[in-house]
């Protein structure tokens, strides 16, 4: 898949931090001294961390070399590293982990949720949000669009798309038998856009990228003039010609125990 542009992602960037800071707000471990944002993306979620634990050592981690430059210039006291979070090892145990939008593309959670814990340091905290929304409108026309048009075997041979889930029972198991408490919960977005267009936007820069990747620029035009067209039937305007964009997302905090 080719990389993430930054520039595209950044186009929502306001909606986009608003859960992070959401997130970050219910972390309460005012003394860290070692953070790392999973995921970090262009620094939006870094950048709120840096402000809010400006004397901590803070690294950024992503595996898109082109969000991690525009990181780097945007927070150049910080450290960004080039890494796969199934695999990253911090010579330090961390005090916070902080994942916003971001482990919801990386698959094996039932392995992964105990490796990140195993990371912290004792009472250290892990803070992750996840869109939950593979089962709204938006998510469910890419699948349609994707099995009904001339590129349908393009797309199907290529398996690098986001996975359901688990269920939030099954992430409150795995984090409290790893001796954590754990605070979880369900928010649902409504994103005022201003067409289907701009969901199309929006969506181009993550939800996207899996059914594009496949296809040259002439198909990939084809394939979201037909999205934005499902699209249309069902995010109909409002009073005042906008749309809304249902976005749920689980967010998830677990701090270690002190005896770990």
């Amino acid at each position: 898949m080719k990389d993430w542009n930054p520039d595209l992602y950044r186009q929502f960037e306001a909606e986009r931090t608003r859960p992070a800071a959401e997130l970050l707000a219910r972390v309460l471990h005012p003394n860290a001294k070692f953070i790392s944002d999973l995921g970090c993306g262009p620094g939006n979620s870094t950048e709120l961390l840096h402000h809010a634990y400006s004397e901590a050592l803070l690294t950024g981690l992503d595996t898109s070399q082109a969000m991690l430059e525009q990181a780097r210039d945007r927070l150049p006291s910080c450290r960004f590293e080039l890494a796969d979070i199934r695999e990253w090892r911090p010579q330090q145990q961390q005090d916070i982990l902080f994942g916003n939008a971001s482990l919801q593309w990386v698959t094996g959670h039932e392995q992964l949720l105990p490796h990140l814990m195993q990371q912290l340091a004792p009472e250290g905290i892990l803070a992750i949000q996840m869109p939950d929304n593979l089962d709204q409108p938006s998510h469910q026309l890419m699948q349609k669009v994707a099995d009904s048009g001339p590129w349908r075997a393009q797309i199907a041979s290529v398996d690098n798309s986001r996975k359901q889930l688990l269920t939030t029972e099954h992430y409150y198991d795995l984090l409290a038998a790893q001796g954590a408490m754990v605070d979880i919960w369900r928010t649902t977005y409504y994103h005022v856009m201003p067409s289907a267009k701009a969901i199309v936007d929006w969506l181009s820069a993550t939800g996207l990228r899996p059914f594009l990747a496949p296809l040259d620029d002439l198909q990939q035009d084809a394939f979201l003039a037909q999205y934005q067209h499902e699209l249309e039937q069902v995010y109909l305007p409002r009073a005042d010609r906008s749309v809304l964009l249902a976005f749920p997302r689980l967010f998830i905090i677990a701090r270690k125990s002190a005896r770990h």
